[in-house]
């Protein structure tokens, strides 16, 4: 009898050991939207776009007010977010060349820029893949040829083209397996979801849609919803908006796949944009200017985390973060030691699990480039000819300081009272100025930033 026991109890023993719940590394799921405005969703504040999948995920977890992408076009964000580090470190600042506008108009030869990601660098699906993540890229890559060199093991869709010649067949530039969906951003999902529903292990997912980056081209059925929808604060073109409304139905599709699959309670997703939205197709009151721009609508975000039973659902945060904070916070939730990496942002697991309320840095944008103005007649810039003019912008507390490198020009502005940006406090606040210029000046040498200076023998123009 004692034996029959005995065997029992280790037999109860191993049971029990056995369904013990296992710490299970979280799926990784980031979603980065090109294009889209921090105000081009529900969740934020939009009265005239229509997202509901985006707003129900934003509501599963943190939502954070003051967002920010690392840089105000596409190429240099997306390296900074794989790389999590600043563009100075990678030298891509801008999608080539620099030379954007006329010669005449631009006073110093700014940075030359490089136009792919060298492999040296170590970038976040390479470290996933690394330990133990299949990985997959899902839509705009836009940083080399080939993701697949880069640590991916599935790409779907992904080049070095910034945008697709076409979102209806035949996409020209977008080479993609052919599928039952025809709209571009319907096949990419439908693709993706192929990858979600047949892994076995745990994935990172990095879906960069092309939507909702120009071509601006309807999704027909959707328009006429649009067409009787007034139009709100400078948002009102129909076919953006039928663009906005797809990509939102396109989530709700692999939010329902991840729940078909029990994925769901088990994925950190991460949903930000790339820059902000394209300033005349879309708007982002009270925020000035848009995408290419360092005012706020150029680099400000819709963004939020959701990681079921580590961070709270219907929270917001305050706390300015950036796109390269993505990286430490992934490798975190991942179980992945990160100090043998050189990142530049922050693991954000204390403010997302509300460990601590206050977490005080200066955020930092460096872009010794020059954008051309989309439309000189209809713009909120520093001038009507650019979207930028080399320089740099730290933001630290509410101040937030524009510096540029041709005319030594400064703009101060307190975030809390002026969001809008269209009171330069410099003259009034000195000592600021001083403070926020300091440290400017450590973070230009910390990082070797470049500076231009040689002035551009071609320079004419005198605004």
């Amino acid at each position: 009898m004692k034996k029959l026991i005995a065997v029992f109890l280790v037999v109860l023993l191993y049971w029990s050991c056995d369904n013990e719940p296992k710490s299970k590394v979280p799926n990784i799921v980031i979603i980065n939207v090109d294009d889209m405005g921090w105000k081009d969703v529900g969740f934020m504040g939009s009265k005239y776009y229509e997202t509901p999948n985006i707003d129900y995920l934003s509501s599963l977890g943190m939502v954070f007010t003051n967002g920010y992408a690392s840089a105000a076009n596409c190429a240099p964000s997306r390296a900074n977010l794989m790389t999590g580090q600043w563009a100075q470190r990678h030298g891509i600042y801008t999608v080539s060349p620099s030379t954007r506008g006329k010669s005449e108009n631009r006073k110093l030869i700014p940075t030359k820029n490089t136009h792919t990601l060298s492999p040296k660098h170590i970038i976040l699906p390479e470290v996933l893949h690394k330990n133990g993540y299949i990985t997959c890229h899902a839509g705009k890559w836009h940083l080399s040829d080939n993701p697949l060199e880069y640590g991916f093991d599935v790409n779907i869709a992904g080049g070095h083209n910034g945008l697709p010649k076409s979102y209806y067949p035949p996409y020209k530039n977008v080479n993609i397996e052919k599928g039952n969906s025809q709209y571009l951003t319907d096949l990419v999902m439908e693709n993706a979801l192929k990858f979600v529903d047949t892994v076995q292990k745990p994935f990172y997912l990095n879906y960069s849609p092309y939507a909702v980056h120009v071509p601006i081209m309807a999704v027909d059925s959707i328009v006429p919803k649009y067409e009787k929808k007034s139009p709100w604060k400078g948002q009102g073109n129909p076919e953006y908006a039928s663009m906005v409304d797809n990509l939102d139905r396109n989530i709700g599709l692999l939010i329902n796949k991840l729940k078909e699959r029990n994925l769901f309670d088990n994925t950190l997703i991460v949903f930000t944009s790339d820059n902000g939205g394209l300033y005349g197709i879309t708007k982002q009151k009270p925020l000035r200017a848009g995408k290419g721009s360092y005012y706020e609508g150029g680099i400000r975000e819709p963004f939020f985390f959701v990681l079921n039973g580590k961070i709270q659902p219907n929270t917001k945060s305050g706390i300015p973060i950036t796109n390269l904070d993505i990286f430490p916070t992934v490798l975190e939730y991942a179980g992945i030691d990160a100090s043998s990496f050189q990142l530049d942002g922050n693991n954000l697991s204390p403010v997302l699990e509300e460990e601590v309320q206050v977490f005080e840095r200066p955020l930092y944008w460096h872009f010794p480039i020059y954008l051309q103005a989309y439309n000189v007649n209809d713009n909120e810039n520093r001038d009507p000819l650019f979207r930028t003019r080399p320089g740099s912008v730290i933001r630290k507390g509410n101040w937030k300081l524009h510096y540029y490198f041709e005319d030594d020009g400064v703009e101060l502005y307190n975030l809390s009272q002026d969001i809008g940006e269209r009171y330069n406090l410099a003259e009034a606040n000195p000592e600021k100025v001083e403070e926020l210029l300091k440290l400017l000046k450590k973070w230009w040498e910390k990082t070797n930033a470049p500076i231009p200076k040689i002035q551009n023998p071609e320079y004419v123009n005198k605004i």
